[in-house]
């Protein structure tokens, strides 16, 4: 504050415990785990709690209509790789003592770790988007093979687009449904509906000059959960928009196998194509968004449901070993549209001469949703990494995203 730099001490009377019988356990050096911002989100003067920093470099937002889920961190090291996961943590923490009636509040963060230390600065802006400007600095100790810029965390155990675990009786439970990806070289929106794999899955999404990426949750409607404690419907979406010092790269997701709903097992992070060697010292700033699933200031239409089923039973089609695949798209120029407009759909798959092979699509405006929905029948080939995208036209112009899916997935989600 405006007196200098003062110590919070650790108070253990400061604190409650369900239980005396804790309490007694509790040091009375053992220190604080993080902190929490508090703000009136709503009409009133009560204060709510918006932020928190509590564990290694995980950190949790959320704007107003929002509940706490997915986490952001100061870094992600060698997350997926064999050689095994390095956690930082910010070890330390300064926190500006905002002004009366500041809408700002400033926090310096001291990260550091086996292979990075790293000095941080939040400037952090509550509201209806809970809106993070981080400035970071980080500098190698060792050798980093993978190194994670903005990293997100958020976990995805089933969806519509999967199959139900057996005994679950919710419709969905996640987190996040999918990623987000704004290539502003290219102009293009990119959309990848989350799974929950059989195996580790890494992604390696090239894009030409970042605008953005994040995990969106676009379900947000109760019924599509039914879960009355966790509110899923009610978490909030993550959106990093680079500002400062972000070179080539690639945006990597991360999608690890879990059979509960207790484990993150998303991630997804920029991997900056500059060396990460001993030594090496790195610059960057980027605004970090917490909100409702337009955090991202997307203008187009927008893949809100993807369905997998059998390409050979009523309703699917009548070829053996095919998929269908259907993709309903809703919002932006599609909601000026009347039901007979040429919308056509673009398909297309990876893998080369062993990828995918497109029997049909087709697309249809669904009236009963109000959504142009495209349908595809597609054989999947022997290639184990081919990817479906899919896009709507009007008259040789983008209407929508582009929706992209793993072939394997979809094909496992369907048996």
């Amino acid at each position: 504050d405006a007196d200098g730099v003062k110590p919070i001490p650790f108070d253990k009377s400061a604190y409650s415990f369900p239980s005396s019988d804790l309490a007694k356990r509790i040091p009375a050096n053992l220190g604080h785990a993080g902190f929490k911002l508090t703000y009136p989100l709503g009409e009133g003067t009560e204060h709510n709690q918006f932020l928190v920093f509590a564990g290694a470099s995980y950190f949790r937002g959320v704007g107003t209509e929002n509940r706490l889920g997915l986490s952001a961190r100061g870094i992600a090291v060698n997350t997926g790789l064999p050689s095994g996961e390095e956690f930082p943590s910010f070890v330390e923490f300064w926190l500006e003592r905002p002004g009366g009636g500041s809408d700002r509040m400033r926090v310096y963060g001291l990260l550091d770790g086996p292979s990075v230390s790293g000095a941080y600065r939040f400037d952090v802006h509550p509201g209806s988007t809970t809106r993070i400007e981080v400035t970071a600095e980080l500098f190698f100790r060792n050798a980093v093979d993978q190194p994670g810029l903005a990293p997100l965390t958020s976990m995805f155990y089933y969806g519509e687009n999967t199959k139900r675990p057996a005994g679950e009786w919710r419709p969905q439970v996640h987190d996040s449904d999918g990623l987000l990806i704004h290539d502003e070289g290219s102009d293009e929106w990119l959309w990848r509906p989350l799974v929950n794999p059989s195996r580790l899955s890494l992604s390696y999404l090239q894009v030409k000059r970042l605008g953005g990426f994040g995990l969106i949750q676009r379900d947000t409607a109760f019924h599509q959960f039914e879960d009355a404690e966790a509110r899923y419907d009610l978490r909030p979406s993550a959106w990093v928009s680079s500002r400062q010092g972000w070179s080539d790269g690639e945006v990597v997701l991360v999608e690890i196998p879990t059979n509960s709903e207790t484990n993150d097992n998303i991630v997804a992070f920029w991997k900056p194509a500059e060396d990460a060697s001993a030594g090496a010292h790195q610059q960057f700033a980027y605004t970090l968004s917490f909100g409702g699933p337009d955090v991202a200031g997307q203008d187009n239409g927008r893949a809100i449901k993807t369905f997998v089923g059998d390409g050979n039973r009523t309703g699917g089609g009548a070829v053996e070993h095919a998929l269908r695949i259907i993709v309903d798209f809703a919002g932006g120029p599609l909601a000026k549209l009347t039901p007979d407009a040429p919308v056509i759909g673009t398909v297309s798959a990876g893998g080369g001469s062993e990828g995918a092979e497109i029997l049909e699509h087709y697309v249809e405006f669904i009236e009963a949703d109000n959504n142009w929905r495209l349908s595809m029948l597609v054989r999947p080939g022997k290639a184990t990494n081919s990817v479906l995208r899919g896009q709507l036209l009007l008259d040789d112009q983008p209407l929508t995203e582009v929706w992209t899916y793993s072939l394997s997935e979809a094909a496992r989600a369907a048996q």
